[in-house]
């Protein structure tokens, strides 16, 4: 493939402007892979950034970190794949070498990058990773499934890092695709008691369709957890949303001597009654993404059958794309969007903006981005 080979991505410009633009095709270079995107999420943590409220994300970028595809082309120095071969990739790269990635915590690193915030993502026809950072997808696995093993590694990573055992009680407030999976993630350790709560009716219906025990949203909330654990509280809480009040409602919900697991990410401040988190012992856990070994679990749970979203999920055009990122923003109950970017087409014109590469760029108009 030439350097000046093009293709079709929507590129995230303004703040609520995202445009379908053709933009440089990448090239792979020594120890990278070109991927022919099939499937892309779009995740929850991108929400902020289309309403240009996150520093991670900066116009203009190629948003999207959660995908599956098949292999286009090898760089130099690749082994283990070919042309063809079903892929998908943990999007989040460490260095390998400092004291965090020695001690398998590269969720720390201090210099990891993640497709679609420091690096082009996967909101494109093409995108370029580093071949070990690669998985293999089974033939028994969907690529559509498959493209969702990010945010199902975010669970496995969060109920690890919890420690919560079969004896345990637990709170989900927050049920996304993170919060589905956690779900499925307790259930799968032993868990018999999970409680759940979410404004989304339709999403509390698909929780307890899972096997969760559904609480009500709403003024009466913490004193029906009270009154479900016999007054004590929940063992572990863990927050999807991340919101100031999902948060306090965790802490209040928790019994002493229990955690909070805090993952979701969304409001950055929160004021907290911290008195009562020393006076009950319970301990806060920020939680951070993922490991490669919880990225591969999660893989590999997914193939099992162990785990998937079953309902609620949406395939869209890559050109809808910007439609979507504002339909989930104003409460649409679609649980995981996919983008298909390989049906994508536009009317091609000649626009501005797109800095990335040195091909001339064009672009289309989204309906409803401008």
């Amino acid at each position: 493939m030439s350097a000046g080979t093009t293709m079709n991505a929507l590129v995230y410009e303004a703040p609520e402007l995202m445009l379908l633009r053709s933009v440089p095709r990448p090239v792979p270079g020594r120890g990278e892979v070109l991927v022919r995107v099939e499937y892309s999420g779009i995740c929850g943590s991108e929400l902020s950034g289309f309403l240009g409220h996150s520093s991670l994300r900066t116009a203009p970028l190629i948003f999207g970190h959660e995908f599956a595809g098949t292999v286009a082309e090898c760089g130099e120095d690749v082994v283990g794949y070919a042309v063809g071969d079903r892929v998908t990739a943990n999007p989040l790269s460490s260095c390998g070498t400092c004291e965090f990635c020695l001690a398998a915590h590269q969720e720390l690193c201090p210099s990891r990058k993640l497709l679609g915030a420091m690096l082009p993502g996967s909101n494109a026809e093409y995108l370029v990773v580093a071949a070990v950072s690669l998985s293999t997808v089974p033939e028994s696995l969907a690529l559509s499934a498959a493209s969702m093993a990010e945010p199902a590694a975010c669970a496995v990573h969060a109920v690890t890092r919890s420690g919560i055992g079969p004896a345990d009680t637990a709170l989900v407030i927050g049920v996304g695709p993170i919060g589905m999976f956690l779900i499925q993630v307790l259930l799968a350790h032993g868990v018999t008691t999970v409680f759940v709560t979410d404004r989304n009716s339709e999403r509390c219906r698909m929780a307890a369709a899972l096997g969760a025990l559904v609480i009500p949203d709403g003024e009466g909330f913490l004193s029906a957890v009270r009154e479900r654990t016999d007054g004590r509280g929940v063992s572990i809480a863990f927050d999807a949303a991340g919101t100031r009040t999902t948060r306090r409602n965790c802490l209040a919900a928790v019994a002493p001597g229990g955690s909070v697991m805090l993952v979701g990410l969304h409001e950055d401040e929160t004021s907290l009654p911290l008195n009562t988190v020393i006076r009950s012992e319970v301990s806060l856990h920020g939680v951070f993404a993922y490991t490669p070994t919880a990225f591969r679990t999660a893989l590999a749970w997914l193939e099992a059958g162990r785990i998937g979203l079953a309902e609620g999920v949406v395939e869209v055009d890559l050109v809808d794309g910007a439609q979507w990122y504002r339909r989930l923003l104003e409460g649409d109950p679609a649980l995981k969007v996919l983008l298909r970017p390989r049906t994508a087409a536009c009317r091609v014109h000649h626009p501005t903006g797109y800095r990335q590469g040195s091909a001339t760029p064009t672009s289309c108009s989204v309906p409803g981005a401008s």
